[in-house]
């Protein structure tokens, strides 16, 4: 089970994605709306998992990202987002995101990557 921090600007993908989590036996400890609200969340929660949008208000996913990984650099961080050029995936990645799911999200994408983060085979 990890405590996970959603961060979309969409309620109704935030909703979804805490359905798909807790039908797994992972909780969410906390939800964010923009960049700025999920770097306050995750220094408060210290989450084991950061599902993260690109495309928010204010501050942006991959500067979020960018923010979380220079002050937490074991920060598991997914990428969630409907943008699918190579160079935003490459952007993300380089950010120090550890994965990139492209929407629409599916219980079984969300599933199969958390459990390659969290649990990844060496």
């Amino acid at each position: 089970m990890a405590n996970v921090l959603v961060v979309d600007d969409s309620i109704m993908i935030r909703k979804l994605i805490k359905t798909i989590l807790e039908n797994e036996n992972h909780k969410v400890i906390a939800e964010a709306s923009d960049g700025e609200e999920a770097y306050n969340m995750y220094t408060k929660f210290n989450p084991d998992l950061v599902t993260m949008d690109v495309s928010m208000p204010n501050v942006n996913g991959i500067l979020a990202v960018k923010r979380i990984i220079n002050n937490y650099p074991e920060a598991n961080i997914i990428m969630v987002s409907a943008i699918s050029q190579r160079d935003m995936v490459f952007e993300a990645l380089e950010s120090g995101a550890k994965h990139y799911i492209i929407k629409p999200i599916t219980r079984e994408k969300i599933i199969s990557v958390i459990n390659e983060v969290l649990c990844p085979i060496e």
